[in-house]
């Protein structure tokens, strides 16, 4: 089967708000610390349902009723967000300023703006591998206002596409899986399993603050970056979006070599640990995600012909594990595992691409690991939050999102997030699980994005969706075809 898929063609054919189902005193909410390091930038997910009239699903649980139609699957995805936006009431204002500059959330009800569609394409028809073709701009929203924007799309097979796009600035990956899985859980009229905590006084820095001067290689104020280099030679290149998946039996026998370098597959073994644990100089365990992503970042560097180039490597980590961490306040644990907005760092390591070239790839899952040591720990998310405080209001971004320094040395950068927690199985409203689901995040930065998920088989494959320079996708394809797979209808049991 090839990557191709049927042209997209999408009519918008109706436009409304949904608010929350109960009347809010209107305040302001303040952004914590930690959302105060997101850009204004917009993530993407969206999830693809086969027509539910082939199956015996029912628009009620009682005998004799409908079966779901497009309007009949829109109704109950309106009133399921209505019922939501109560608890999860920052998806339903708008980001505003305050005196000094600085974002902050207007809790108003101005709701979600919903959009209906009709695609000309049947779901086996979607380029899932090519989402630049099929998704971006066509099934994913644009969010022109507030928070949350929300686009439900007919497909000509019956089937249904369901997307969001929402503001990082207010909600991380985990805070919208918590929405997702409570939308899905109001659209079967059951309590929700986690109540959202919204405060943000959990977030709060010490006082009086400290920080460790390491985080001033990680973080920078806008305005000491700088001015981006004047490019003298036409940009031959692009960032582009691919999806892929990776079979588990790659992930856990190794099997396979990767010409780019000549570094073994290996990337995950037993009870979730890398079979590189027992290569590595210190013989320290490696998760399944360092491993990858040393794989991935040795990968990167070998199309580079200069061995003198600096490349970065960034992963994204979650602080709610961390900050409940010896916490002797269960109060305090338990609110922030239902924390609602932004708790992640992004450490990253910089590395030369001879050294990533020539050395075994058990040396870069150490330099990965290292790299990750020092930040995923509850004194490294208490220094970001008092750091974060001592430059307010100045504004500033984690380096690796700023791209080049202009350096003459600047080699490849990307960032690895985690989405292995993705929800995909648990977003059914009531007409099946999704066939597939997927983040979709070209950022519109300098540095790559790479986003694994668990497949929708729910067979242990990932899928990965990789936002890299168009080469770079090219030379990986090339180089370790046998890992990472173009994702096709054939795949997802669309046939």
């Amino acid at each position: 089967m090839s990557g191709k898929g049927e042209l997209v063609v999408v009519e918008v054919r109706k436009k409304e708000v949904v608010a929350a189902g109960l009347p809010m005193q209107e305040h302001l909410l303040p952004l914590s610390n930690l959302d105060l390091l997101l850009p204004p930038v917009d993530v993407a997910v969206f999830f693809c349902y086969k027509n539910p009239t082939t199956t015996t699903t029912r628009l009620t649980g009682k005998e004799g009723g409908l079966l779901f139609t497009f309007a009949s699957m829109v109704y109950v995805l309106k009133k399921a967000m209505s019922q939501a936006l109560v608890s999860y009431y920052p998806f339903a204002g708008e980001v505003v300023h305050n005196t000094v500059g600085e974002p902050q959330l207007l809790c108003n009800n101005r709701g979600v703006d919903f959009i209906e569609a009709f695609a000309h394409v049947e779901l086996q028809g979607l380029n899932f591998y090519n989402p630049d073709d099929s998704i971006e701009g066509k099934l994913v929203p644009k969010k022109k206002q507030g928070v949350l924007s929300v686009q439900a799309t007919e497909l000509k097979c019956g089937g249904l596409v369901v997307a969001c796009t929402f503001d990082h600035r207010v909600a991380d990956a985990y805070s919208t899986n918590m929405f997702l899985v409570s939308w899905a859980e109001m659209a079967h009229d059951k309590q929700l399993s986690l109540l959202p905590s919204i405060g943000r006084s959990i977030l709060s820095p010490r006082q009086p603050g400290w920080y460790d001067p390491f985080l001033d290689d990680m973080y920078v104020p806008v305005s000491a970056l700088p001015p981006l280099p004047k490019n003298t030679k036409p940009n031959v290149d692009e960032l582009i979006s691919r999806i892929y998946y990776i079979e588990a039996k790659v992930l856990k026998s190794g099997c396979g070599r990767c010409n780019g370098g000549g570094a073994a597959v290996a990337v995950a073994g037993c009870k979730g640990r890398s079979s590189l644990a027992n290569h590595g100089t210190s013989g320290r365990g490696k998760t399944k995600l360092e491993a990858f992503s040393a794989f991935l970042w040795k990968l990167v560097a070998a199309r580079e012909a200069e061995r003198g180039k600096i490349s970065r490597m960034g992963i994204v980590v979650d602080g709610r594990m961390r900050l409940r961490e010896a916490d002797a306040d269960s109060k305090r644990a338990t609110l922030m595992d239902a924390y609602f907005g932004n708790v992640l760092s992004i450490p990253f390591g910089k590395e030369r691409v001879g050294d990533l070239k020539e050395k075994p790839l058990s040396w870069v899952a150490e330099a990965v690991h290292d790299c990750l040591e020092n930040a995923a720990t509850k004194e490294h998310f208490l220094d970001l939050i008092d750091w974060v405080e001592a430059h307010r209001p100045e504004p500033a971004l984690a380096k690796i999102y700023a791209g080049s320094s202009g350096k003459e040395d600047d080699g490849p950068a990307f960032v690895v997030s985690s989405g292995r927690q993705f929800p995909v199985s648990k977003v059914d409203f009531g007409w099946g699980r999704p066939t597939f689901g997927s983040y979709h995040f070209p950022w519109g930065g300098e540095a790559g994005y790479v986003m694994p998920m668990p497949s929708p088989l729910q067979n242990g494959d990932w899928i990965v969706y990789m936002h890299l320079l168009k080469q770079q996708l090219k030379f990986i394809e090339t180089k370790a075809a046998h890992v990472f797979r173009p994702l096709t209808f054939d795949y997802l049991n669309l046939n």
